[in-house]
């Protein structure tokens, strides 16, 4: 990477995520560029000062992909055909991962998919801060290279991201859940509401903040999501077939009089609720874990891969080769309290970790 004053970006699709990119780096000290299909929407970035003009002025240290999912694979690897850069990091931020994955092959392309959005839409709902806080996914290969991987997990924390790694197929299973399907199920109960307030027009002002909270991802921009809901249709329709069995039960429970039913399914829905974790924040308490690595494909891909599973939260993470490159060392910066649990499991895998007193 150039120095911090002259590192340029390149943001390809300014929607409501590229442009809050643009947007985050520029307020990081990054010299940002960008384009869009819209060139009204190119002009008013412009204007506005998201980016400063539609092409790189020189060579560029990162490109961000914010396309629609289906059109990433192939701007991606057309943005790698055209530079010679061997530092040049590209990524992308789409919902889905194993086909984008899967057909670019360069070891620059590192995936990347921000778990942050809002029912604003476009340029004009685009904020420097919608990443602070949020988790963003990397999904390493056995071709991503160690510098890749520690360059753009910098980049990602400079502008106050939580990163963890995930394997790509496994991203889209459980996104499938956690994002892709409560969309779906928002819009239905919207669109049933608006239908049965068509005779009954007060259903709507007796919409409460339960309805409002369930239906909010509704309101977001309906023209990105067909190409992530196609692209991983098999996914989802295994979430909604398991999710239609749930209601199937609860909907017998509720003819038969099942009390127990009832309860025992919202009380452990309850319980989850108030149990899953907090926006991602940094923390003074750190401690640091020297890994030492081969020089082998896919070793850093294993390492980050192994603290998601755990639901340990990397830092900062830096690497020191060793002579000729034969390997070399991870410096991972964990939460002191989880230190032990990481080394552990690496262990297991038979990596070597010391603890840095």
């Amino acid at each position: 990477m150039t120095s911090p004053a002259r590192r340029r970006a390149h943001v390809v699709g300014l929607g409501l995520i590229g442009s809050s990119v643009a947007l985050a780096l520029g307020a990081a000290g990054w010299e940002v560029t960008g384009w869009d299909l819209d060139d009204a929407t190119l002009e008013r970035a412009r204007d506005a000062a998201v980016i400063r003009g539609p092409a790189p002025g020189a060579e560029h240290d990162l490109i961000v992909v914010a396309t629609p999912a289906g059109a990433v694979a192939e701007v991606a690897n057309q943005m790698l055909a055209g530079s010679t850069n061997p530092r040049l990091i590209v990524t992308d931020v789409a919902g889905v991962k194993s086909s984008i994955v899967d057909a670019v092959a360069d070891p620059r392309f590192l995936g990347g998919h921000p778990m942050a959005g809002s029912e604003q839409r476009g340029l004009g709902g685009a904020s420097a801060d919608l990443f602070r806080g949020c988790t963003w996914v990397l999904t390493p290969t056995r071709r991503t290279l160690p510098e890749t991987y520690s360059t753009l997990h910098g980049v990602l924390r400079e502008i106050g991201a939580s990163v963890v790694a995930i394997d790509a197929h496994d991203h889209d299973r459980l996104v499938a859940l956690a994002s892709h399907v409560p969309h779906l199920l928002a819009g239905a109960l919207m669109n049933e509401a608006t239908k049965a307030a068509e005779d009954d027009p007060v259903l709507l002002q007796l919409a409460a903040g339960g309805f409002r909270d369930m239906t909010r991802i509704a309101a977001g921009d309906p023209t990105i999501w067909p190409d992530i809901l196609f692209e991983n249709r098999d996914a989802i329709d295994q979430t909604l077939e398991s999710l239609q069995e749930r209601l199937e039960t609860l909907r017998q429970a509720l003819g038969a009089g099942r009390r127990a039913t009832i309860e025992s399914s919202l009380q452990s829905a309850s319980i989850a609720r108030r149990q899953l974790p907090g926006r991602a924040l940094s923390s003074d308490n750190l401690a640091y874990l020297r890994v030492a690595v081969s020089d082998r494909p896919g070793v850093l891909a294993n390492v980050t891969m192994a603290a998601s599973e755990l639901a340990v939260n990397i830092y900062d993470i830096e690497i020191a080769h060793g002579i000729e490159r034969a390997g070399g060392t991870l410096l991972l910066a964990v939460d002191a309290t989880q230190a032990q649990l990481l080394a552990a499991a690496l262990g297991e895998l038979g990596f070597q970790v010391v603890r840095e007193q």
